[in-house]
């Protein structure tokens, strides 16, 4: 029987379980893949937008040799944390099912592939990277359609579609570009994003301006094939040549996970899921949301370092009932 079991073994669930720690809670921290598994599976060469200092934990301190950390920075950095607090983890537990039950209070027994645990409390920190948010159009179940991205040199040489105008496509198409893909962009939108990375946008801006990188705005992939993909645009359809199509359309919380604990979801088109903002509880009691996942489709509201006051405000007030 923990006092606070957490899903999620990011930066903020592994805040969750230092806040624990730090109230003299029992508490475990069960991820399905690695420690900061997210930040594991972003692109080999990103580079955070926050500074380190905005990405602290745990009152360890985190040096960045740039301005801005990058991805294996912030994997070392988050070992350190989870090392220096020795901090209860089971990794490479997918949680399998979530049951509630009453023995006069409220409990939720969590049933991962490895084990069976019993908590007074959980806490969901399962972020938003694990489920792409698909296009849902003809041929998109091709091999060579990837809504990851990891290197650029994968790419090289070949004729590349990079579906999406915000910080990730804007990365996966100046990466490929630069090892000699020859590189197309397909946006919805009439414009690349206004909060592309400040450094990066007139990059991407001047690529796009002197014929470069090669892009349809207000367009969209409509089909996909082997060797060629359709493109709707304004002035009609149009058939090109394609190897690769890097479809860098965002990605969802696990809604599964969050219904299976008994949270109910709100709005048909954001998907909002219920919680208190003051004490992040949600409908459910005793079951708290931490982090990135309380944004329903808006990925872009929460992100490290504005939420890592989540971990407090939920200890506080698990502490005061």
């Amino acid at each position: 029987m923990y006092d606070v079991l957490i899903i999620g073994a990011g930066p903020i669930g592994l805040a969750c379980g230092i806040e624990a720690k730090k109230a003299n809670l029992s508490y475990l921290i069960v991820e399905k893949g690695c420690l900061a598994n997210s930040i594991y599976h972003y692109p080999i060469n990103m580079t955070f937008f926050s500074t380190a200092d905005r990405l602290e934990i745990g009152n360890v301190p985190f040096i960045s040799h740039g301005d801005k950390p990058t991805r294996r920075e912030a994997l070392d950095y988050y070992r350190r944390v989870a090392s220096t607090w020795k901090l209860a983890l089971k990794l490479y537990e997918k949680v399998a099912f979530i049951r509630n039950y009453t023995d006069g209070q409220e409990r939720y027994e969590i049933i991962t592939e490895r084990g069976t645990y019993v908590t007074k409390n959980l806490i969901i920190a399962t972020g938003f990277y694990d489920l792409p948010n698909f296009m849902n159009i003809k041929g998109e179940n091709l091999p060579k359609v990837l809504h990851y991205y990891d290197d650029p040199h994968l790419y090289a040489f070949q004729k590349i579609a990079v579906v999406g105008a915000a910080n990730s496509a804007v990365d996966v198409a100046l990466e490929t570009y630069r090892k000699g893909a020859e590189v197309t962009m397909v946006i919805r939108e009439a414009e690349i994003r206004k909060n592309v990375k400040y450094w990066v946008k007139p990059d991407i801006e001047n690529r796009i301006k002197e014929g470069s990188i090669k892009a349809f705005f207000n367009a969209q992939i409509t089909e996909v094939r082997e060797r060629e993909i359709d493109i709707q645009t304004p002035d009609g359809l149009i058939t090109i040549e394609n190897d690769f199509v890097m479809a860098m359309t965002g990605y969802v919380p696990n809604f599964d996970l969050l219904k299976m604990a008994g949270v109910t979801i709100t709005d048909t088109e954001k998907l909002y899921p219920s919680y208190n903002a003051e004490t992040q509880e949600s409908n459910k009691k005793n079951v708290y949301l931490a982090g990135v996942v309380c944004g329903g489709m808006e990925t872009n509201k929460w992100f490290i370092e504005n939420s890592i006051v989540h971990a407090e405000k939920i200890i506080k007030h698990i502490l005061s009932t």
